[in-house]
């Protein structure tokens, strides 16, 4: 199979080119935050030529030492409402935004499943966006398990959804 032939992942997430092009002309530029979409974020963002110019960077902090030590999430509030919450959500978006020094902070955290607990159910994962500047961020929940990769590609889009909507 030519690259030509082989499944884009830009046609898979056209949500990306969309928030891109917005991030470009507003000459803004975003980092992301990853648990349970485990980068793909970061790569439906890059996927599209001249991401470079929006584009900061990202990091996959699966582990809850990680969300502490690389995006500031304050190990109480991990304790007090769990990594799977609107809480640490924001908290890792800001952090992301803050440390790799973005305009825009895109976290996404969950359980993509199959494995669950009753108050964390496969399918629970929520989507946060922070910054530009003073504005205050926004957050989505989503609950629907769709199964492990579809509810990947829905926090994807989502998230790619609400930043652009932070943008324009």
């Amino acid at each position: 199979m030519s690259e030509t032939d082989a499944p884009r992942l830009a046609d898979a997430f056209p949500e990306a080119a969309v928030l891109g092009a917005g991030l470009r002309e507003a000459g803004l530029r975003v980092a992301v935050a990853e648990s349970c979409t485990g980068g793909l974020l970061g790569a439906a963002l890059t996927a599209s030529p001249g991401s470079s110019d929006y584009m900061r960077g990202g990091v996959i902090a699966y582990a809850d030492d990680l969300k502490i030590a690389l995006l500031g999430v304050a190990a109480a509030l991990l304790e007090a409402h769990g990594a799977v919450s609107a809480e640490v959500a924001v908290a890792m978006a800001e952090g992301v935004r803050r440390r790799l020094g973005a305009d825009l902070g895109i976290a996404v955290t969950g359980v993509a499943g199959p494995s669950e607990s009753e108050r964390k159910p496969a399918g629970l994962i929520f989507v946060a966006v922070a910054g530009p500047g003073d504005v205050a961020p926004r957050v989505e929940r989503l609950d629907r398990d769709r199964g492990r990769e579809p509810n990947r590609a829905e926090a994807v889009r989502a998230a790619l959804r609400l930043a652009a909507g932070a943008v324009g």
